[in-house]
């Protein structure tokens, strides 16, 4: 499975260390909260709020330089739109690799 990186970061910051350390900032402190509504949702049944869960989650999943990930969750959104449930297994395992990586910063 690729691995969360912080080249995006990199590259949008022009080696402005201070607004790198506020984007990480920020992405630390939202994901656990989109993350815990997400599940709140999935476990609810709420397929039409997780899938707007997901289209949040994807941006941080973007930014994060998890681009197999992102398509993964674009897929796994239009499914929840559809009724369908598939990719969850996947989407949840990108949602523990991200959580296990920000805990590296």
């Amino acid at each position: 499975m690729e691995q969360p990186n912080l080249s995006y970061i990199h590259s949008m910051s022009g080696g402005d260390k201070a607004f790198e350390q506020k984007l990480i900032d920020i992405i630390k402190s939202e994901f656990p909260e989109e993350k815990a509504t997400y599940y709140k949702n999935y476990k609810a049944g709420e397929l039409k709020m997780t899938a707007e869960n997901v289209h949040k989650l994807k941006h941080k999943i973007s930014i994060l330089g998890l681009e197999k990930s992102y398509d993964i969750a674009v897929a796994f959104e239009h499914n929840l739109l559809e009724g369908s449930t598939d990719l969850n297994e996947n989407f949840e395992s990108i949602l523990n690799t991200i959580t296990n990586y920000l805990t590296t910063l």
